[in-house]
């Protein structure tokens, strides 16, 4: 006797089979219901399905099968392609944008060191460090010159590098003295900007950065006593009260003399800013011999 197979001893092809035959068995069943209910018009002889043709009709929905199986396949290849692409573009524009970030860095610390101040070498603040107008005597070997002996040893390069500069030609405002009279010793002299060894060769200096006639603070002019003129020869004979008058482009200004000192030619306080209008005069002391200085100090008369 035929013994029936269990479905997991059959092999694929007869499960396939199998399928056909039930869906054939069911197809028939439905087309005699339609039948008999009238549902179903028989226009054309209809000859049942032979095994090839339910077998093809299988063979088509399998190759279905396969066909949606590959597209899907395909998509998910497109859609991990796209997905790749999608990190490569975000991993580029990280890229750029942290690149654009060291390129801006970059720009400010040029713009910053294009905009930073060169550190600056310091000035040496140039300060009176001994009385105008020294020199060697006349009768000294070589001749009258400028006493460089009297400026201390470690400031003597400093004087020599200035030297180099050339000095220009002050010009005179209304405001600046231009002359100096002082009746009891008989002078009428002009008065030049500037107390170096140049300046005091054409007449009476004033030392730059001293005040104007007239006007609060300290008047510092300079001359010679024994060399170029010999303009301050006799501030020696000066006595308390005589007058001093200087002569601006517009006014004349009047000082009495109210001290004489003969100082060493260190003593530079003499030089100071005073609180009233004050004019020092400077010359270098004794006669031929030039190693102090004589100060005369005379207060605005009026």
């Amino acid at each position: 006797m035929f013994k029936k197979k269990s479905s997991q001893d059959l092999s694929a092809t007869e499960l396939r089979r199998l399928l056909v035959d039930k869906r054939r068995s069911e197809r028939s069943e439905r087309l005699n219901r339609f039948r008999e209910t009238g549902r179903v018009v028989t226009l054309v002889s209809e000859k049942e399905s032979s095994w090839d043709d339910m077998r093809s009709e299988a063979l088509e929905e399998e190759q279905d099968v396969q066909k949606g199986k590959a597209k899907k396949r395909g998509r998910r290849a497109v859609d991990g392609i796209l997905f790749a692409v999608e990190i490569l573009a975000v991993v580029g524009l990280v890229f750029v944008l942290f690149n654009g970030l060291d390129i801006l860095n970059e720009l400010n610390r040029e713009v910053a060191i294009a905009l930073e101040q060169p550190t600056l070498t310091p000035t040496p603040l140039i300060k009176a460090v001994v009385l105008p107008s020294g020199h060697t005597s006349p009768s000294a070997e070589g001749g009258s010159r400028e006493n460089i002996e009297e400026i201390p040893e470690h400031l003597r390069p400093l004087r020599d590098s200035y030297a180099e500069i050339p000095i220009p030609v002050a010009t005179v405002g209304p405001k600046q003295a231009i002359r100096l009279q002082i009746p009891a010793i008989g002078q009428d002299v002009p008065i030049v900007e500037g107390d170096g060894w140049e300046q005091l060769k054409k007449g009476v200096g004033h030392h730059i950065g001293s005040t104007n006639p007239g006007q609060s603070g300290n008047i510092v002019l300079s001359a010679h006593n024994d060399i170029y003129g010999e303009i301050f020869r006799d501030l020696i004979d000066l006595e308390i009260g005589d007058e001093v008058i200087l002569f601006t482009e517009r006014e004349s200004f009047t000082y009495l003399v109210t001290q004489i000192e003969i100082v060493e030619p260190t003593q530079v306080e003499f030089m100071e800013a005073t609180a009233d209008p004050t004019v020092t005069l400077i010359s270098c002391y004794p006669y031929l011999v030039d190693n102090k200085r004589i100060i005369v100090i005379a207060k605005l008369a009026n």
